[in-house]
């Protein structure tokens, strides 16, 4: 496992470039995320997603939750957002609110679990966001920790607990860590709460106009 040191405002390019050669050829890297730190994959990878779920030793009906550059590549890569998703977008990312959006048909079942919608944000963290970039894809991001440990904000604790099922930790320091995201479907006729977290479900309905 290689660990790189990165500015979390200002990230470098090469150490990026570097990051993303790993996922292009497959590989899983620990990245910074705004809350704790997550496991990165090409999510349309069938061989990279598998080793995520054995790097973790995870059940693979388990959902990967995604982070993206932008709202741009989103709608690139998942299609257009629906007007209640595209506002919410617009007041919250980046920032601690994902979208359940339908799952396309390139990309594998096991990211859902075989479930037909999967659940994107972009973060509010110039680390995760600038590797999206680089890589040119939406990123898995999953905690980085075994399955069962608790998740962790220090880069410390990922090299400890991940072992060689990572290639490369961009180390940034602590997260700031904090609450779970916001889980939102927006792919229906009606929107639906799917998780409480940093974002009070009333905000959402105010920001739709439903309260």
């Amino acid at each position: 496992m290689r660990r790189v040191a990165i500015d979390a405002q200002r990230p470098d390019a090469a150490s990026l470039q570097e990051a993303a050669a790993v996922i292009k050829a497959g590989g899983i890297v620990a990245m910074p995320t705004d809350t704790l730190y997550g496991l990165a994959a090409d999510p349309f990878s069938t061989a990279a997603v598998e080793r995520v779920f054995a790097a973790k030793g995870r059940a693979a009906e388990r959902a990967l939750p995604l982070v993206a550059a932008d709202i741009a590549q989103v709608e690139e890569q998942l299609g257009a957002l629906p007007p209640d998703g595209r506002r919410l977008a617009a007041a919250y990312w980046p920032g601690p609110l994902t979208l359940l959006l339908p799952r396309p048909s390139t990309m594998p079942e096991a990211v859902t679990g075989g479930l037909a919608h999967v659940g994107v944000r972009v973060p509010a963290h110039a680390v995760a966001r600038d590797l999206c970039r680089a890589c040119g894809c939406l990123l898995t991001a999953t905690s980085a920790n075994p399955s069962g440990a608790p998740a962790s904000a220090d880069p410390d604790d990922v090299e400890r607990s991940m072992g060689q099922g990572v290639a490369l930790i961009l180390d940034a320091g602590l997260t700031p860590g904090g609450p779970p995201s916001t889980i939102v479907n927006v792919s229906g006729d009606v929107i639906r709460l799917v998780r409480p977290g940093a974002i009070p479900w009333e905000e959402v309905q105010a920001c739709l106009g439903l309260v």
